[in-house]
């Protein structure tokens, strides 16, 4: 911070912006007013190459303009953080110290926005397992959302609500077409869908135990009449015995005879 005498005798005092990786437009536009307020604007603006000659000697001699560098470039030092100060140390006007700044943001804003679209295309991509729990998904989900809108990018609650009911498998439709019908989509937030999902996927998990619980009834009845039936599968010495029984008792009826023991 510098304190400057204002014209009537009073003060007033000039804060420097911090530069972040994703405020260089706001930043700039700070320090500019900020040199402006100082009069070393022209350190920036008058070490343009598009600025002629002449055009520089009406606005400024070298000596001034030589100062007011010196003083915009200690500025611009008081407003970057270490990383970007080393990065341009070696630059030795204002000038070249703000294009340098300008270029490394402007490149971390196309990684950052290459960066967005590959997690959007993977949101896009992003569909429920049919063995998953609707809060597994949910968690999966968010994490991608939560990762998206960390970077800038605006995602709309209706948006990620449309796309939750869409990534769900087919044992939601009955639900999922319920809530699109009947609920209102741009104000329905995630949580209030993922609580219907989760309400319908209880439902049907009760269901589906209490039919297992029947079939297991039904194996219990099974076994209980086997045991009372002794067995119902033969072994093949077994079978054997009991097929050369038979054929005695075929051969005893020819005979004339009959072996009531037999049978």
């Amino acid at each position: 911070m510098e304190v400057n005498k204002a014209k009537g005798g009073g003060s007033y005092s000039l804060s420097y912006p911090i530069l972040a990786r994703s405020n260089y437009t706001a930043w700039a536009l700070k320090m500019k007013v900020v040199m402006q307020a100082q009069g070393v604007w022209s350190a920036i603006e008058l070490s343009d190459p598009k600025v002629t000659v002449e055009e520089k000697a009406d606005k400024a001699d070298k000596v001034a303009l030589a100062k007011a560098d010196k003083v915009a470039l200690a500025m611009i030092y008081q407003g970057i953080p270490e990383d970007v100060l080393l990065s341009i140390s070696n630059k030795k006007t204002a000038k070249k110290s703000w294009d340098m700044i300008k270029t490394l943001c402007q490149g971390a804003d196309r990684a950052k926005k290459a960066r967005i679209q590959t997690l959007k295309s993977e949101f896009e991509m992003l569909s429920m397992n049919d063995n998953e729990q609707i809060e597994d998904f949910h968690l999966r989900m968010n994490g991608l959302v939560t990762n998206i809108r960390a970077l800038g990018e605006v995602m709309e609650e209706s948006y990620v609500v449309k796309k939750l009911l869409r990534a769900v498998p087919a044992k939601f439709v009955q639900i999922t077409s319920t809530l699109e019908q009947f609920g209102d989509m741009e104000t329905m937030t995630v949580e209030e869908a993922v609580g219907s999902l989760k309400a319908h996927e209880e439902r049907v998990k009760g269901k589906t135990n209490t039919k297992e619980q029947q079939l297991m009834l039904t194996e219990e009845e099974w076994m209980r009449r086997k045991g009372d039936e002794k067995k119902l599968l033969l072994t093949r010495e077994e079978w054997m015995k009991r097929r050369s029984g038979d054929e005695r008792a075929m051969k005893q009826r020819g005979r004339g005879k009959f072996d009531k023991s037999t049978i």
